[in-house]
């Protein structure tokens, strides 16, 4: 039988024991987990960043994955802890909308509040629930307790605004939603909703800056040209070939980007 994963999301970073103590509290209920790190760089408090990233990710993992998930800018307060059944995967989460993308993709089948306290640790710290609550659930759904042995039904849990491209006849008014530690910009404009324009010339801009290309490779741009490629998740990006788009631009996140028909 496989051993079960557990991949992290936070915005922790690894500079503090953050992190670290998750992981070693998961293999303290469930030793046989094998623990995977998305990220710890979600910038802090991000929760569409972290939403985002979450949907980047997750569905390369083996079914079953148990995806632990913490960017709780809300952490202490009255909002609910939660664990989600939602297509091959499990998901715990505080209720603030960074399972937002992912269950807009995969409605849940099943969603309840982390209210059993056997499955968390016995003190709760108000500033650490990632460590005393969201972490063993996590851990003890990978050692195999059902879904809802963690409390009861949750109903409609929150959701956060993350921007559509709108779509004209001629136009698509995109934006950026990610800027990778390359200095990648990467937008809300999809593969199948750019070919949909894809019929002749396009003129692109990001920003107010004009965009040269559209190409397939990074090497088919000549060094520290800007050009716009479909990157890994599907989605057009404004990239430099060996240097940050972001940085040639003086552009990042929510930054404009348009898509039309040359006239």
């Amino acid at each position: 039988m496989a051993r079960p994963v557990i991949a992290l999301l936070t915005d922790f970073g690894t500079r503090d024991h953050y992190a670290g103590t998750m992981k070693g509290v998961a293999l303290g209920i469930c030793p046989d987990a094998t623990l995977v790190d998305i990220s710890h760089e979600v910038p802090a408090h991000d929760v569409v960043g972290g939403a985002l990233e979450l949907a980047a990710a997750y569905r390369y993992f083996p079914a079953g994955t148990i995806f632990l998930v913490v960017v709780d800018p809300g952490v202490g307060s009255t909002r609910r802890g939660i664990a989600a059944e939602a297509g091959e995967y499990k998901f715990v989460a505080p209720d603030n909308g960074v399972l937002t993308a992912v269950l807009d993709e995969h409605p849940p089948k099943r969603v309840v509040e982390l209210t059993e306290r056997r499955y968390a640790r016995p003190t709760v710290s108000r500033t650490f629930e990632g460590r005393d609550r969201f972490a063993p659930a996590a851990a003890w759904l990978a050692k195999g307790i059902d879904l809802a042995a963690l409390g009861r039904p949750a109903g409609a849990v929150q959701h956060v605004a993350i921007p559509q491209p709108q779509i004209g006849t001629d136009r698509i008014e995109g934006q950026v939603v990610r800027v990778d530690r390359f200095g990648n910009l990467i937008t809300n404009i999809d593969r199948k909703t750019f070919e949909k324009l894809a019929d002749g010339p396009l003129d692109i801009r990001a920003g107010t800056h004009q965009v040269s290309r559209v190409v397939s490779t990074y090497a088919d741009a000549s060094p520290g040209d800007v050009f716009a490629l479909f990157g890994s998740t599907d989605h057009l990006e404004i990239v430099a070939n060996g240097a940050s788009a972001a940085a040639a631009l003086d552009l990042g996140r929510g930054a404009s980007v348009h898509v039309a028909r040359r006239a």
